[in-house]
């Protein structure tokens, strides 16, 4: 769907005020979880309407229902549970919430998930309409790298996985559970958002990996791995992407480097057809790692970032477009923006108006460039 209309967003929505007063009544044990849902529910459908009439054919859920793009996700598994830490993630002007995941148990899929109640409303939305309905997950990379952060996450890893092999195992078999399960639910567009590959690039970043005794090389094999394990024997009418990005909480970023350290893995070598890649600022690098997508495969191009308002200009995208198809074939290019607009509920610093406007540019680029 991408590759024919050359657009897409990756997926995360400003949540709307409503949304955030009942997540706050909730919180205060002034509201049901029933009534909770009736509130997501009717921000959804709205949000799936602005959405079509935005031009978008593809359609989230805006990732409403979550706290977080990726937590969320986790705690949904069995053998993993909700812990915090004594920090939250560290970005560049912010400390995060101190939220994380920690395992408690054998890793598995145990048939019930959050993310499968949520992707089988949204596909009520889209039922009997040109709309797909796209669910996004965190990767199991992703997921592999929270267990662990921190070394209270190591200990309890240690305690329930004495051999890594039986840990990749067992997290690469519950996301493939998963995935299967979506798919019988009707999803045919999943998109793995993956922020390991922009963590690993940064020299300052890798500096204090280093220090823990891990090696690049090692560890971006661990997460090619990890990811690719989750991906076998899936079926051909289902489209797996992946997103990737070096961070995105309230605005701010947590990492910084071009793919190149990386390209000959996840580029080369991901099971994916499609990559949505953070190319907003020079943080990303340049198009040169892209010659490692093999032929035929999708690069979706973040050149609109979601993290400020100011609208970027027409001209100066429709020449970065031309710089990146050096090395793709424009006809396996597309544009989206950076990131989505609220990978937590705190959202990116932006309006709502200005949210709907940088898509309104997307589009409109999308359509002067190929018509």
């Amino acid at each position: 769907m991408t590759t024919q209309l050359h657009y897409d967003i990756v997926g995360s929505f400003l949540r709307p005020q409503a949304l955030k007063e009942a997540r706050e009544q909730f919180a205060a044990g002034q509201l049901s979880q029933a009534d909770l849902t009736k509130v997501e529910d009717a921000q959804i459908k709205e949000l799936v309407q602005k959405e079509a009439a935005a031009g978008l054919k593809v359609v989230t859920d805006g990732e409403f229902r979550r706290s977080y793009w990726h937590l969320d996700t986790f705690w949904g598994f069995g053998g993993i549970k909700h812990t915090t830490q004594t920090h939250g993630y560290f970005f560049h002007d912010e400390e995060t919430r101190n939220d994380s995941a920690q395992v408690a148990g054998k890793i598995r899929f145990t048939g019930a998930h959050p993310d499968l109640t949520a992707f089988k409303y949204l596909k009520s939305l889209t039922d009997g309409t040109d709309l797909v309905p796209r669910q996004s997950i965190p990767s199991p990379a992703q997921c592999y790298a929270e267990l662990y952060r921190g070394d209270e996450n190591i200990a309890k890893l240690k305690e329930v996985y004495a051999n890594e092999d039986d840990l990749i195992t067992d997290l690469a078999t519950a996301y493939r559970d998963l995935i299967l399960a979506l798919y019988d639910a009707g999803c045919r567009d999943l998109k793995l958002d993956d922020c390991t590959w922009g963590m690993v690039v940064d020299d300052d970043f890798w500096q204090s990996m280093a220090d823990a005794g891990f090696d690049r090389e090692q560890l971006a094999a661990k997460y090619l791995e990890v990811n690719n394990g989750a991906l076998v024997d899936l079926p051909a009418d289902l489209q797996v992407s992946t997103h990737i990005c070096r961070g995105n909480y309230h605005s701010t970023w947590a990492a910084k480097g071009g793919y190149g350290p990386v390209a000959k893995y996840v580029f080369a070598k991901e099971n994916v057809s499609a990559f949505y890649l953070e190319f907003d600022d020079e943080r990303s690098g340049g198009f040169e790692p892209l010659q490692e997508v093999p032929a035929g495969k999708e690069v979706v191009l973040g050149l609109v970032t979601s993290k400020k308002p100011e609208l970027e200009a027409a001209a100066d995208l429709v020449a970065r477009i031309k710089e990146a198809s050096q090395y793709v074939s424009l006809d396996d290019l597309a544009l989206s923006t950076q990131c989505g607009f609220a990978s937590t509920e705190e959202g990116n610093q932006l309006t709502e108006d200005q949210q709907w406007a940088k898509i309104k540019l997307v589009v409109e680029v999308a359509k002067q460039v190929w018509g």
